[in-house]
């Protein structure tokens, strides 16, 4: 093909309104099936392409030419689905030349070069499809199997086997075909307010302490092989094995610092563990029905503390009473429903962490530490009892009861037993309805994030099968309620519209602005100089090159992080030390860091598709290697206050253009160090341009494509740079013949806006 004859970066489409529309077609019988009919656009420059067809996995439909002006030819065509999703591509005939190529979401090719790629892909594809298909469905029919219960939900789990099996058959014979097309499922329903939306996460025991009275006691108990402690320095950084420390924060404290967070401008909080747990993280849960009273409330105090030196938990009065004692526990249920009242009333939605994986060896159907044992209406766990009512719920390996250590456990760890739904049809039942129950009144939470949630089960067919039925118990219950989890590879089979809304977006964000700017792993584990400043590899991450079937409506309410409990902070990233602070200490991760590269971090996140989601202290300037050193306290009354205002102006920016939520991203010109991408609807248009390289760049920007008209004028609305920020420079560009010129300073980011 020949490169000039084709204007690759006029042609557009996407699934925003402006270019996807769908009308839901009502069956006329209460028996029939309603449809869809689904009207795509296509945007080429003008004169270029003198004919278009639609390619799906249907067939082929002749577009029409919508409308056309000076510079760009709108085609459209109009598909028909059932609900089943539809792939799609464009057949484009030059007009100079008459030679056909086909436009991908992946790129464009000629006809010849794609035909060469399914022919090769084909067959490995099918093979491939074949054994695992046929692999999961052994491992669904030996888990059904294995079943203890009366088979019941046996049927549908094998019937969605089949049904799995049989479509990855499906689509492996299509796949090569469709590979690297447009994806849409138009069953696919992600709640509309996550948009977009300014997100907030807290690691409750390090935001603020509300209610020193419910603190956790040194010596209250003992966990992870020593007596907990209560730090009382809040400013003093984690130890290297923090596990037992808890500094005090708490439910009230959130609540107490609602204000600050509205003022900031975060619409979503999205709260780490806070059931009852022995941890300070909670991904332990000792019991899912309660929050933990201490970061609740604790009304009836009394026992005693763990002697010295003793890890017998049995003993571990004051601690027993704490966390089993109805009072307390209603009390901090209660509160919470009070937290997630307050925060509706200043329009704050409340998204709680699912830890359903496993549980902690504390958990009260395990009760290995004999918390429950003799108290209260407790039944006997499974550790102790092997006629506990709750064996079921766990894999023993060995009949060694009392205290069998046989269980199976995550990663190995003791402290984590893993839970075995496959076994259980009383477990799945207990989880859905815990489920349920925290979306609903009196709680009314906004929905959950999963933990490793691909992982919840031992195969990955009863893992579709249980989030289908997760999905439409939470949905029942809320259904404005979002499923957003946690997942690190192959995304798409779970988006489907049947599991979960979306995902934490490590691949698509994450990673791909920490190489841009850090060249650092997230971890701070690796540096790669040669990622720094490269687009290419910026660009094949950030859109999904590499994943099919992924719904841009998944990714348009996808947690866009760039810190958060699991990675070191990204300001300390920009130091670009190799390391942890087991080896390198706490301080070390202050040093050398760079805010300029920071902020224009932060610019990406509050300008690109999806949900921009700061984890707490991050915007007053906290730094922090891997946990446990990214769990600092947020350091009220030390805080960066220069950084806050930062991001208080950037998050009014975000939400004063519609665009920033909902509208389409585009690439526009980029170099080594150097970005510029458009975010644009059918009322506005914003262009960021970033420079982080050491050297002032100028840069040409064809801004006509981000729907900028030809001839007028931009004006810069917020930039960044090594000497600060300026939310409202008010400074006008010129717009000529499509083009904008702008010079940007080493390591800066603007935002124009027309």
């Amino acid at each position: 093909m020949q490169q000039e004859l084709l204007n690759t970066k006029a042609l557009f489409t996407d699934q925003t309104q402006e270019y996807l529309k769908v009308q839901i077609i009502k069956p006329l019988r209460k028996s029939g099936r309603k449809r869809y009919a689904i009207h795509i656009r296509l945007r080429t420059a003008a004169g270029e392409v003198d004919r278009s067809v639609l390619l799906t996995d249907q067939g082929e439909i002749r577009m029409q030419v919508e409308k056309e002006n000076a510079h760009f030819i709108y085609f459209s065509a109009d598909v028909e689905s059932d609900g089943r999703p539809v792939r799609y591509a464009f057949r484009l005939r030059l007009a100079a030349g008459g030679e056909e190529v086909l436009y991908r979401r992946t790129g464009v090719v000629t006809v010849a070069e794609a035909k060469a790629e399914q022919a090769a892909a084909a067959v490995a594809a099918e093979k491939a499809a074949a054994e695992n298909a046929a692999a999961e469905k052994a491992a669904a029919d030996e888990a059904v199997a294995s079943q203890t219960d009366k088979k019941e939900g046996a049927e549908e789990q094998a019937a969605v086997a089949d049904q799995a099996g049989q479509a990855k058959m499906e689509a492996a014979a299509g796949k090569s075909k469709t590979a690297g097309w447009w994806y849409f499922a138009p069953e696919f329903k992600a709640p509309e307010w996550a948009q977009g939306a300014v997100m907030y996460q807290i690691f409750t025991d390090r935001f603020y302490n509300g209610d020193p009275s419910n603190d956790v006691l040194t010596g209250e108990y003992a966990y992870n092989g020593g007596q907990v402690e209560h730090i009382g320095d809040w400013y003093c950084p984690p130890a290297p094995d923090d596990t037992r420390e808890h500094y005090g924060g708490d439910l009230q404290g959130i609540m107490d610092k609602l204000d600050y967070l509205e003022d900031l401008g975060v619409e979503v909080i999205y709260l780490n563990p806070i059931f009852v747990s022995p941890s300070n993280h909670k991904y332990d849960t000792q019991d899912y029905d309660h929050i933990d009273p201490h970061f609740g409330k604790i009304v009836h105090d009394h026992g005693e503390l763990l002697p010295k030196s003793s890890l017998d938990n049995r003993k571990a009065t004051k601690y027993k009473a704490r966390v089993t004692d109805p009072a307390n526990l209603e009390a901090s249920d209660r509160l919470f429903a009070n937290l997630v009242r307050e925060a509706h009333m200043r329009g704050i939605r409340v998204i709680l962490d699912g830890v359903f994986n496993h549980c902690g060896s504390f958990h009260r159907w395990m009760d290995r530490e004999k918390i429950y044992l003799n108290t209260g209406n407790y039944a006997p766990g499974a550790y102790g009892r092997k006629d506990s009512g709750f064996r079921d719920y766990f894999d023993f390996k060995k009949d060694s009861w009392p205290d069998n250590d046989s269980y199976e456990s995550w990663w190995g760890y003791s402290s984590l037993p893993k839970l075995n739904y496959e076994k259980s049809m009383q477990l799945r039942d207990e989880i859905l309805r815990i489920a349920a129950k925290w979306v609903s009144p009196p709680y009314n939470a906004d929905g959950w994030r999963l933990d490793v949630a691909s992982d919840l089960g031992h195969s990955e067919i009863f893992n579709h099968y249980f989030w289908q039925r997760f999905r439409k118990v939470v949905k029942k219950a809320n259904p404005e309620a979002i499923i957003l989890a946690e997942n690190y590879v192959d995304s798409a089979k779970w988006l489907q519209g049947r599991e979960w809304d979306t995902i934490m977006n490590y691949e698509g964000f994450m990673d791909p602005v920490t190489w841009f700017l850090t060249g650092m792993e997230k971890h701070n584990d690796a540096f790669h100089p040669d990622y720094i400043g490269d687009p290419e590899r910026f660009w094949k991450a950030a859109g999904w090159k590499e994943q099919d079937d992924i719904p841009q409506a998944a990714m348009m309410c996808s947690m866009n992080q760039l810190s958060n409990h699991d990675h070191s902070r990204f300001l300390t990233r920009t130091g670009l030390k190799v390391g942890r602070m087991g080896s390198l200490g706490s301080l070390a991760a202050a040093d050398d860091v760079r805010e300029s590269v920071y902020r224009e971090a932060a610019v990406i996140q509050m300008t690109w598709p999806g949900a921009p989601t700061l984890y707490y202290g991050d915007e007053a300037g906290l730094c922090g290697f891997t946990d446990p050193d990214n769990r600092r306290t947020y350091p009220w009354g030390r805080e960066n206050r220069e950084m806050i205002r930062f991001h208080r102006e950037l998050i009014r920016m975000h939400k004063e253009y519609d665009c920033l939520r909902t509208g389409s991203l585009i690439r526009l010109a980029d170099d080594t160090g150097v970005l510029s991408y458009g975010r644009f609807d059918r009322e506005s248009s914003v262009v960021v341009a970033l420079n982080n390289s050491n050297d002032p760049v100028t840069v040409q920007i064809p801004v006509i494509y981000a729907g900028v008209p030809a001839n007028s004028q931009m004006k810069l609305r917020f930039l960044t740079n090594m000497n600060g920020f300026l939310a409202y420079p008010r400074t006008v560009y010129h717009v000529v013949d499509g083009v904008l010129k702008i010079e940007l300073a080493p390591e800066s980011a603007a935002v124009l806006v027309k």
